[in-house]
């Protein structure tokens, strides 16, 4: 098989002697004599590289992304006969750390610190003697109730990490039941869970059933007290009524990791949003293990059997 690897990220792959490893500028079209692909790993792309890919590689059968959400390989329009499989998994370490991270930064108020800092001001406000968290305030994670939607892979490794530190975790997703030991509610009875939330985190992906999912209405739902962490794809929140609720202090706050657009151009009005904290997209970016997933699927395509994360559509 000829395996096309991006120059975004080093891979040392175990193949046999019948393979032959090229690498490609995810960022150029693709040279001449790449037309007779067998695999395309797909990591960092650009748009057009892609569309390059799904013009002119028409002996492909595989595209291995490593990236945990499908949406820019679904969109490509690469044929039908193309098997397209995701990087599910390889995000879970890098992507739960900086949600903890954030969730933390929200709890601690990090963002107001840092600003206090930069003013050479003692922000006595936060610190001192202070009083337990309550109703009003999310000072803590110990006692908070953190509401997960879309719990997958991801929000299982997170979740014994929040517990760990006193929160009551309680999942969203497509079906309820009991995933990893936490109990996980339907979409439908979100609504009916915000009010108890100290913390709602966002790790839905991007689909045509997910767009602009956390709008004015759900909103509404959370408490004063409660923050917004999305850590999952801009396009799955209503971006002005996000806003309006910030300016407005109907929540007390969002960590952002996603936007809609990005990077934000200097106009956005995402900069002068209070009580926000935005990090570019930083969450995930490191695969770990890519090669063992990239190995795994090759085998699978020499023996016939059946792919890991291999996406419907």
């Amino acid at each position: 098989m000829k395996i096309l690897v991006p120059d975004t990220i080093p891979l040392d792959l175990r193949t046999t002697a019948d393979d032959v490893v090229v690498p490609y500028a995810v960022r150029a079209a693709f040279p001449a004599g790449s037309e007779d692909a067998d695999v395309l790993v797909a990591w960092g792309n650009g748009r057009r590289n892609l569309a390059d890919a799904a013009s002119r590689l028409t002996r492909l059968r595989l595209v291995q992304g490593l990236m945990a959400g499908p949406d820019t390989l679904v969109a490509t329009g690469f044929r039908p006969e193309v098997a397209l499989a995701s990087g599910r998994g390889l995000h879970d370490g890098p992507v739960t750390e900086h949600t903890l991270a954030l969730v933390l930064a929200a709890a601690r108020r990090l963002d107001l610190a840092r600003d206090a800092q930069r003013a050479h001001r003692w922000a006595d406000e936060l610190g001192g003697v202070q009083s337990d968290r309550t109703d009003t305030v999310f000072r803590s994670l110990d006692g908070a109730h953190v509401v997960i939607w879309g719990f997958g892979s991801i929000a299982q490794r997170l979740a014994p990490l929040l517990s760990a530190l006193g929160a009551r975790v309680t999942g969203v997703a497509s079906s309820a039941g009991e995933r990893a030991g936490f109990p996980v509610v339907t979409d439908a009875e979100l609504p009916d869970l915000l009010p108890t939330a100290d913390v709602l985190v966002s790790l839905l992906p991007s689909l045509p059933t997910t767009q602009g999912a956390l709008g004015a209405d759900l909103l509404r739902g959370l408490p004063a007290h409660a923050w917004f962490v999305n850590v999952g794809r801009g396009a799955t929140v209503d971006e002005p009524a996000l806003q309006a609720a910030l300016r407005e202090g109907t929540i007390a706050g969002a960590a952002l990791d996603v936007v809609v657009t990005e990077p934000l151009p200097e106009d956005s009005p995402w900069w002068g949003v209070p009580n926000l904290i935005l990090t570019p997209h930083a969450a995930g970016g490191r695969p770990q293990h890519a090669e063992e997933l990239i190995e795994a699927n090759l085998e699978a395509l020499r023996t016939g059997t059946p792919l890991r994360n291999l996406v419907a559509r």
